[in-house]
């Protein structure tokens, strides 16, 4: 089986693939504190409770691929995989790995390693042109054209960091649920927040979709545009552009891009 995982600046996730079928999935926060150790004790709490996995750490385990977008994480899971892994190829996506995706940015080196996966996965799954919009930490917007290249992107405030923001610099509001409201016309506070938040994103995901789909291709149309990240689900109801919703983009781009590196090396 296949390890892979996604450390994002908030959240951690993990799947557990058997063959192309992710057959389990975790999702933890994301912690720039933790030693290699505990990440390996946590790995280790975590893949004994599968029913396919033996008890001691590794057992079953016949790969790990590995992005993160916290350097200092990536660090100490280097060191899991070293210590604890070593007889267990591994590959830590970053520079100078194979991922098949030309990058056509000013420096390549500066895009997300989490990006540049997730236009892997879009590639192998629908091809180009498509626009990836993962909302995450972050809400971003990452184009790839019919020839399968990473185009570019843009980056906005993801929902959570605006919740936050907005609940800690007005005098009269505070931190709401993430939730649909019973109306867009808010008849309290709590509401008109929830409303503001959710139409609001979800207008500006049309909003930067369909200019991006005009630059991108002669006929927009032809752009599939894919929904990914933990608060997608949020939003899918309420913008128009999304075309699919892969809750485990990241998680297969890892698996292509581990068999495009092990299985050639």
């Amino acid at each position: 089986m296949l390890l892979t995982i996604d450390v994002g600046n908030t959240h951690t996730v993990l799947g557990l693939f058997d063959g192309e079928e992710i057959v389990e999935h975790w999702r933890i926060s994301t912690d720039a504190r933790r030693t290699a150790d505990e990440l390996a004790v946590l790995l280790q709490g975590l893949m004994g409770m599968h029913p396919l996995l033996g008890e001691e750490l590794g057992d079953g385990i016949d790969g790990i691929c590995v992005c993160s977008t916290v350097p200092s994480v990536l660090h100490e899971l280097r060191e899991v995989t070293r210590r604890y892994y070593g007889d267990i190829p591994a590959v830590l996506v970053e520079p100078g790995v194979k991922t098949g995706v030309p990058i056509l940015t000013d420096n390549p080196k500066e895009v997300g390693a989490d990006r540049i996966i997730n236009a892997v996965a879009a590639v192998e799954l629908y091809g180009g042109p498509c626009i990836v919009v993962d909302f995450g930490t972050a809400t971003t917007y990452d184009a790839v054209s019919a020839r399968g290249e990473y185009a570019g992107g843009a980056i906005a405030p993801g929902i959570e960091i605006s919740v936050e923001a907005l609940g800690l610099r007005g005098a009269q509001l505070r931190k709401v649920e993430l939730a649909r409201p019973r109306h867009v016309i808010g008849k309290n506070t709590v509401e008109s927040m929830q409303s503001g938040i959710l139409y609001g994103f979800a207008g500006q995901v049309d909003g930067v979709v369909e200019r991006m789909a005009r630059e991108l291709a002669d006929d927009p149309d032809d752009v599939t545009v894919i929904a990914t990240g933990g608060l997608a689900p949020m939003v899918l109801r309420e913008a128009t552009v999304i075309d699919e919703h892969e809750p485990w983009l990241t998680l297969v781009g890892l698996r292509l891009v581990y068999e495009r590196n092990v299985a050639r090396s």
